[in-house]
């Protein structure tokens, strides 16, 4: 389902399993609320509550606001943790790396509805208010005002992280020297992926035990897990790996028993309301408001957002990478391994007259 537009239980896994204690710098975390958040549909949240994480020391101006910050945003039902992964130090924040943490001030937020942000199974279950895309941008824009950023030096996201980027370059066009997409595509969701997306909703929706959205904390359902988890591995994950972890019949059937087993930690209404709240997003009527520089990373073995259909935009502003696929290549996945597009947002930043 997503790390960045869906969450892969399997490489959660991986990512933890690999992270080495006592290794690397401990995030900082933080809260902010906004009482009384109005969603784009009308309905209010009395308190919104949003979490995240921090690395690096912020670099103040004259003015006392925040020059060197950073925004990265995660995928659908991901959360801010999966960007401090140790594979993302690795390639993407120690010394000489693109986002070098003596250079960057660099801030993760759990989106609305995912980590320890406000969310449905916060207590309001389906009565929680229906959020979108555009409802994520205002409270993240909402966030690094009070953080003190007026500015940021770059916006990076991945998955539904890097479709919010496509509407932050609409909706903020002057609020960042640059813009990374990875693994996203700024167009309206159609055809294999929203089809995915609505067998999610209709699999929660129908399960016996979901109750339009009431159900007991202690007596969650569960039918939905055995479509939806499978499912999402599928359509985020690579063919070849799947292929090395379940070379034979016996151990596909035990993988699948992984994925449900593991599924269970997901709450339904977190994960219906996460990717129904895509609803909202088309950012091509709108792309020539995009004005500053822009990278879009993609995948060529991503299942979810496939070469072919794209729909990239061509102006003089934007880049586009296509990360060919290999042997040690994870598909949709990809976005959770950031060694493999490391070097594609070195050679961006390096181009640009930005201030390292």
């Amino acid at each position: 389902m997503a790390k960045a537009e869906v969450f892969s239980v399997s490489l959660r896994a991986e990512l933890h399993s690999t992270e080495a204690a006592g290794s690397q710098p401990k995030p900082n975390d933080a809260f902010v609320e906004f009482p009384d958040f109005v969603f784009g549909d009308g309905e209010t949240l009395v308190s919104l509550k949003l979490h995240y994480l921090t690395l690096g020391t912020p670099r103040r101006d004259a003015s006392g606001a925040i020059e060197n910050g950073v925004l990265l945003l995660h995928g659908t039902a991901g959360s801010a943790a999966d960007l401090a992964q140790a594979a993302f130090f690795d390639a993407l924040y120690g010394a000489g790396e693109p986002l070098d943490l003596s250079r960057y001030f660099v801030v993760i937020p759990d989106a609305i509805g995912a980590g320890d942000s406000s969310k449905p199974s916060d207590g309001l279950q389906a009565h929680f208010p229906h959020y979108g895309y555009t409802d994520q941008v205002r409270a993240q824009h909402l966030l690094l005002e009070k953080i003190g950023i007026q500015h940021l030096k770059m916006l990076l996201g991945t998955s539904m992280g890097g479709m919010q980027t496509w509407l932050w370059g609409e909706m903020f066009p002057n609020d960042m020297d640059c813009l990374v997409a990875i693994a996203s595509t700024p167009a309206a969701i159609s055809g294999r992926n929203m089809i995915w997306r609505e067998m999610i909703s209709q699999a929660i929706r129908s399960d016996p035990a979901w109750n339009n959205g009431d159900y007991p904390k202690d007596r969650p359902p569960k039918n939905w897990i055995k479509a939806v988890i499978p499912l999402s591995a599928i359509m985020t994950g690579s063919a070849g790996q799947f292929q090395k972890q379940a070379p034979t019949r016996q151990t596909a059937i035990e993988l699948v028993g992984k994925f449900e087993a593991d599924g269970e930690a997901y709450d339904a209404n977190d994960m219906l309301y996460a990717f129904e709240s895509s609803a909202d997003y088309d950012p091509a009527p709108k792309l020539n408001a995009i004005i500053k520089p822009m990278l879009a990373i993609n995948f060529a073995d991503d299942l979810t957002n496939p070469p072919e259909h794209l729909h990239l935009p061509t102006a003089s502003n934007f880049t586009r990478v296509m990360i060919p696929a290999g042997p040690d290549s994870y598909g949709h996945m990809n976005l959770g391994h950031p060694a493999v597009w490391a070097s594609a947002l070195g050679s961006f930043l390096q181009r640009l007259p930005l201030e390292r």
